[in-house]
């Protein structure tokens, strides 16, 4: 059994087996009975490189012996290994040739937080967003048959991923053409069975087994010759698994379904995954883990320790903590309870994301009005369509970067109809540590060309609020885009003022004593950057508030009076607010020169959030030295 910790150990544990184990390669050369003590070890070398840097946390844990026993009984990195989403990886890395890394892990110019095809040969699909693995491995497999190799493909996917249709459409794909592959269900909340324990654990050795797949062949063959007892028999064994298993529905959609059994039994997952190593088709493995598992807290509290922050070094000096107001997020879940007791018809929709986009206090106040539609992001927006159809007004919670999986919905169901659908829009922009993956880059592109949205980008928290009022009361799609995190802690009104819409404000006016003068034109939170450098060189500053509609009569204004246009967002440059300020001048054939600062033309990589604003330009020195190069060429 696994030991079980309840610290987080910080000074590096002694480990003489993992030391022995730093490739699969040498993993496979250990003895079976050494492997138990690996997960041990193995389990506490991520407690404490995780505690050195922060990042995901329990989903790691609770695949340790999965992790393990794949890497054992797989060639990798020659077998292909799909991890569905990557929170869970952690224990892959180490494994894989990273241990030393590890302490980059999530930092600049270090090692990444989900698996990335460009660090390393193990993995083999890069990932951070859900429900990809199955898709991905089926890809693979078939792509090896093509071209006449032998290896094997393995995805391994969590329940909760499992819950989008695109893991379906890939499931209902691999019987088609017969593909050789394993999926491994990663069950880390017991939603799909309980049926665990010594019974199943001994069935799916059996149902696993080459013994009981000759046999099934050979009968097969013998009872095809006469009418109908193959068929007979084929039912009879389906209606006997049925009530012992809970794959009804993988056997239906043509896989051979084993499980479930306990994914922290080494010697079970070894013998079962050997057995279902060689079987040909579609293989589908049900195994049942604890997220969290080993580590008591995370046991106990798996939701709070999805993911932790560095810890402090002990003994060193606590760093104080600069006093902050309201996350936008709690700023949204306020405003969103606040609204609901005001008008009956507010229904709060998200797809898995409760916590994250804080609908906590919601979901508990009004259950009847709170939809939590799982892993299912297409389904949440047209959900929210056919609500709006009959008269409710939807709030769709959902991350920027998520959003983009659900664009046709968007369009065709939402805007096409002209439905009052509001979308709060949590993570626009750079998010830090999780990288490409997870930034909110490209929102402002791409609702911009969508014909009747309405798009704003509140500067702070109060404007947050007025804003998703704004969209709220609008008739046909809106959506605000917040960022993570905390805001320059403004004073928020009570009330449920909505403000004008397409109107933006000059929140410092230019003197004109340069002759030179400056207007930066700002799209969101960089308006507090944005002012300090209006101090320094005495340039207008006007938060615009609406990408869309623009504000054209104040951007004329600005044109007329300025010698320079700056355009601020935190959002790709390509086709963002910027390109809107770009594609009016041309319009009115105002001939003025206009610099674009935001998001590069490249994805950004993981780091501190700073840091990444500070590589983009968009820190106050940066947008500073923008300025001054491009008035130099004036």
């Amino acid at each position: 059994m696994p030991k079980t910790f309840h610290e987080i150990p910080r000074v590096r544990p002694a480990t003489p087996v993992l030391d022995r184990a730093a490739t699969p390669e040498q993993l496979r050369r250990l003895g079976e009975a050494e492997l138990e003590e690996l997960a041990n070890e193995l389990r506490q070398d991520l407690l404490y490189s995780v505690g050195r840097t922060g990042g995901h946390f329990g989903a790691g844990l609770g695949v340790i012996e999965l992790t393990i026993a794949l890497h054992y009984v797989y060639d990798t990195p020659k077998d292909r290994l799909v991890w569905d989403v990557g929170h869970q990886a952690y224990p892959h890395k180490i494994l894989t040739g990273r241990r030393e890394r590890m302490e980059s892990l999530r930092q600049k110019d270090g090692i990444a937080a989900f698996p990335r095809r460009s660090e390393s040969e193990y993995d083999t699909f890069g990932v951070g967003h859900s429900s990809t693995s199955i898709s991905a491995a089926l890809g693979m497999a078939i792509a090896a048959r093509l071209q006449g190799k032998k290896r094997k493909s393995i995805a391994v996917i969590g329940d909760g991923a499992l819950t989008a249709g695109m893991a379906f459409e890939a499931l209902n794909h691999a019987p088609e053409v017969g593909a050789d592959m394993l999926v491994v269900l990663n069950d880390n909340d017991m939603s799909i069975s309980r049926n665990v324990g010594g019974l199943s654990n001994y069935l799916a050795k059996i149902l696993s087994s080459r013994t009981y797949s000759s046999m099934r062949e050979g009968s097969k063959k013998v009872l095809s010759r006469l009418p109908g007892a193959w068929e007979i028999a084929r039912r009879t064994e389906e209606y006997a698994k049925g009530m012992l298993v809970p794959g009804t529905l993988f056997e239906e959609l043509g896989w051979n379904y084993i499980g479930p059994i306990d994914g922290h039994d080494l010697p079970t997952l070894i013998a079962t995954l050997r057995n279902m190593r060689d079987l040909p088709g579609p293989q589908f493995l049900h195994v049942v883990t604890k997220k969290g598992k080993g580590f008591a807290p995370a046991e106990v509290d798996p939701i709070t320790w999805h993911a932790i922050s560095k810890l402090e070094p002990a003994g060193g000096p606590v760093t104080p903590k600069k006093p902050s107001g309201p996350k936008y997020s709690n700023v949204f879940g306020q405003w969103l309870c606040d609204m609901a007791d005001a008008d009956p018809r507010l229904t709060g929709i998200t797809p898995a994301m409760k916590e994250g986009s804080d609908l906590i206090d919601f979901s508990e106040r009004y259950p009847n009005r709170y939809f939590d539609v799982a892993i299912a992001e297409q389904h949440a927006v047209t959900l929210a369509a056919g609500m709006a159809c009959e008269g409710a007004k939807p709030v769709v919670a959902i991350y920027s970067t998520f959003l983009q999986r659900a664009y046709d919905q968007l369009i065709h169901d939402v805007a096409v109809q002209n439905l009052d659908v509001l979308f709060a829009i949590d993570r626009a922009g750079l998010v830090g540590e999780d990288g490409p993956t997870h930034a909110g880059s490209f929102d402002l592109s791409y609702l911009r060309c969508i014909p009747g949205m309405l798009v704003m980008t509140p500067s702070d928290e109060n404007e947050m609020r007025r804003m998703l009022t704004t969209g709220y009361h609008f008739e046909g799609p809106a959506a605000v885009r917040y960022p993570r995190g905390a805001g320059p802690n403004a004073a928020i009104e009570p009330g449920l003022e909505p403000l004008e819409i397409g109107k933006g404000v000059v929140r410092r006016q230019g003197s004109n004593g340069s002759g030179r003068r400056v207007a930066l034109l700002v799209f969101g939170v960089q308006l507090a950057e944005a002012l300090q450098v209006g101090e320094a060189l005495d340039a207008t500053v006007v938060d615009m508030r609406f990408v869309k509609p623009l504000d054209e009569a104040l951007v004329r204004q600005m044109a007329d009076d300025h010698e320079l246009l700056v355009t601020i967002e935190e959002n790709s440059i390509m086709g963002g607010a910027g390109s809107a300020v770009g594609e009016f001048l041309a319009d009115a054939n105002l001939q003025k020169p206009i610099l674009h600062l935001g998001l590069p033309d490249y994805y950004v990589e993981h780091a501190k959030p700073g840091e990444m604003l500070k590589e983009c330009g968009l820190d106050a020195a940066g947008i500073e030295a923008a300025v001054r190069t491009r008035l130099a060429q004036l």
